[in-house]
């Protein structure tokens, strides 16, 4: 239903409905992520911020879609996975920096 607001061929709405599926996965992951980003920011510390932006994007998103480009039949489910692996490797730098944080703190 989506795909037929901005196509009528129906090849490009089904491989439009095929990336949905894997990016609906992050719609999870990423409000937990805006979370941490503005929790982050909220403490000053947007460097991090930047930087685990910077990394999500060259260091994951893009090796993975370029990854399953490469893998045969090429999958457009295969390649949207690279925004949601990015996203949870996101939250994971997030959370452990914030583990850092706390540990730094207290001790």
């Amino acid at each position: 239903l989506l795909g037929r607001v901005f196509a009528t061929d129906q090849d490009v709405i089904l491989v439009g409905a095929e990336y949905l599926k894997a990016y609906a996965i992050d719609t999870i992951f990423v409000s937990i992520m805006f979370c941490y980003m503005g929790y982050m920011n909220g403490c000053e510390k947007t460097a991090f911020v930047m930087i685990q932006g910077i990394a999500g994007a060259f260091l994951v998103r893009i090796p993975i879609s370029f990854i399953m480009s490469r893998i045969q039949p090429i999958s457009i489910f295969g390649i949207g996975l690279a925004t949601p692996a990015s996203t949870f490797i996101q939250i994971i730098l997030f959370v452990g920096y914030d583990l850092y944080l706390k540990r730094k703190k207290y001790n």
